[in-house]
């Protein structure tokens, strides 16, 4: 099997950048029963209740004696336990998964090969960085879902009416509003997708291809670079947990804790309470946005870079979603995928301000300062190294493990040469 992976791809009027990936193998689809249920699973809180309805109640309403059930799943969950989940006879019957982890399920095998069914999902239409995103070898895996970017949201009342030019004014000026309760920058250890604008603006990498190997890159003069400027930020920036991910970071910046929290750009509504967050079932505290004095003056900007009027790279991320190879409803499931991306679905992801998977919904993302920030800071967004075994690398956690090192104040030089070691024996084996 061929295993040369897509490049990266510039989408359309939003510049999404993304990278290409996913295979796997195909066989007849086993016979069906006339009724039943279908199982979608979704990732996290991103898709919103609106369009989570639209599919149940339009797919039950064409598919006579069927039910749609939708299970929500976390992204430890697809690093955990979708492989088993897929690999069973009681598979779920559609899955969504982040467009750096598609690739890994679909060279498994673990998806159906949907190429058949392009056009009627929107062929043209389709986000082309996350079309390459689900293909690979010339067959399409994984359709796309939706695109997003990180943004930076601020308030006036915390940090003034005086924005950043640059990357390092921006950690500067984080640096100066930082007390031991408030963080200038949320900047939680575990964080790498925040992470990685350093290292890129830099000059740095996270790995590049030589022939068949891959070289990992965090250890190069660039990438030690940024991950030094990350430290400054750890160290004299934030107050945000040092083992801690993003996932807090809202809240803390409704509570007044935060001057600059970099975020997807849907998470406006979380902010504004326009989408309430939080799994108290979890134990998570719900948050159902920010108090007037500082929701109604919310700001948003792109991470600057190195020079004024720059952005910094930011990671580009988003998903797809795809039929389980063993499912067995699986035209059931190409019903439902064709739902998905359709025009009424996809609008209503865009008004939560994620880049919809078709082009033409595009229409429908809300014309605020974030959409604004989110359009400008992925036209010069970048992905994670286009190998089937990336998916690995994010499960292994080595990334965050290093990172919480560096905010612990080792030594960047040694931390780094370590993760660039542990990375290369997973995509070079």
């Amino acid at each position: 099997m061929n295993k040369k992976l897509g490049a990266l791809a510039l989408v359309g009027a939003s510049a999404v950048v993304l990278a290409g990936c996913a295979g796997g193998g195909g066989a007849a689809a086993p016979s069906e029963a006339a009724t039943g249920d279908l199982t979608v699973w979704l990732v996290g809180t991103d898709t919103p209740q609106t369009a989570r309805d639209y599919l149940k109640e339009t797919f039950e309403e064409e598919n006579d004696g069927w039910t749609l059930t939708i299970e929500e799943k976390t992204w430890a969950d697809v690093s955990d336990t979708y492989e088993a989940a897929l690999s069973s006879n009681d598979a779920p019957d559609v899955v969504e998964v982040g467009n750096t982890q598609a690739i890994g399920f679909a060279d498994k095998g673990l998806f159906l090969d949907i190429s058949d069914m392009e056009d009627a999902l929107g062929g043209d239409d389709l986000l082309p960085g996350l079309v390459e995103a689900g293909t690979y070898d010339d067959s399409l895996w994984a359709a796309p879902y939706y695109a997003g970017g990180r943004v930076v949201f601020y308030t006036p009342q915390i940090v003034g009416d005086t924005l950043p030019a640059t990357l390092e004014e921006y950690v500067e000026k984080g640096a100066e509003l930082t007390t031991t309760t408030v963080s200038g920058i949320y900047a939680p250890g575990r964080d790498w997708y925040n992470a990685l604008p350093y290292v890129w603006a830099n000059g740095g990498e996270i790995a590049v291809q030589d022939g068949d190997e891959w070289d990992a890159q965090f250890g190069s003069p660039e990438s030690v670079k940024g991950l030094e400027m990350l430290q400054d930020v750890y160290e004299n920036a934030t107050v945000a947990p040092v083992d801690g991910n993003e996932r807090l970071g809202n809240i803390a910046f409704c509570a007044g804790e935060v001057g600059f929290l970099s975020t997807p750009a849907w998470a406006e509504g979380n902010l504004t309470g326009a989408w309430p967050w939080g799994d108290e079932a979890a134990g998570e505290e719900v948050s159902n946005g920010c108090p007037d004095t500082y929701a109604k003056d919310l700001g948003a900007f792109a991470l600057p870079g190195l020079e004024e009027g720059e952005t910094a790279p930011i990671f580009a991320g988003g998903s797809n979603v795809a039929i389980a190879f063993k499912s067995d409803a699986q035209t059931k499931a190409k019903a439902a995928l064709e739902i998905m991306l359709s025009t009424g679905y996809q609008e209503l992801l865009a008004e939560q301000g994620l880049v919809p998977g078709i082009i033409s919904a595009a229409s429908a993302l809300p014309d605020t300062d974030s959409a604004k920030a989110q359009a400008e800071a992925l036209a010069n967004s970048k992905f994670t190294p286009a190998s089937p075994n990336w998916g690995e690398v994010e499960a292994a956690l080595i990334i965050p493990d290093a990172l919480v090192r560096i905010a612990q104040g080792e030594d960047v030089q040694t931390v780094a040469d370590e993760l660039d070691t542990q990375i290369e024996d997973i995509l070079n084996k």
